[in-house]
């Protein structure tokens, strides 16, 4: 992380009080709780940080940074910890879920769930050898499908052009 961007998170400023910590709703399943996470920042332990779990727990709620009462950016930080993570390829089902669930949109304009839930699955066995994962919850899709809650197609979009052009500005960073 660079000065720049340690500055505009504010991670100096943090003094360990705790707030962000006591109002995370996911805090009970990290590792290392949010105040830490920002402690690890403080000091340059970005192994530590990126090696921990609780990059991937955050839900980015920002409930963490309206708490701080020195306006440190937790969620910032964990956001940052988060990119930094799957650049180096330690990015876990999170990022493998988003990356299909991204593709599914661009591809169809709207969510075709069953290609996804195929994709993702894949995906996960590929890069985990997982195989139990391919067939973890398949016996849930007869009971949804039987109460109207899983489309075998999705529907169609009137303007795929549009979700392209959307897509197209993210892409080069306009949006």
């Amino acid at each position: 992380m660079t000065a720049a961007v340690a500055d505009e998170l504010r991670v100096s400023e943090c003094y360990q009080c705790g707030k962000c910590t006591a109002g995370c709703p996911v805090a009970g399943r990290m590792d290392r709780m949010p105040n830490q996470m920002v402690g690890l920042v403080q000091r340059g332990d970005f192994e530590t940080a990126l090696a921990s779990s609780a990059v991937w727990e955050c839900v980015s709620c920002q409930t963490c940074t309206t708490r701080c009462p020195k306006s440190v950016d937790c969620a910032g930080v964990m956001d940052l910890l988060r990119a930094r993570s799957a650049e180096r390829g330690l990015a876990n089902r999170t990022v493998i879920f988003q990356h299909a669930f991204l593709k599914n949109i661009r591809r169809h304009g709207r969510l075709n769930e069953l290609e996804l839930v195929g994709t993702f699955k894949a995906a996960v066995v590929a890069k985990e050898l997982a195989l139990p994962f391919l067939f973890k919850d398949a016996l849930l899709a007869p009971r949804m499908a039987q109460r109207g809650k899983l489309k075998l197609a999705g529907g169609g979009v009137r303007d795929r052009a549009v979700v392209a052009r959307i897509f197209d500005r993210c892409m080069r960073g306009d949006a």
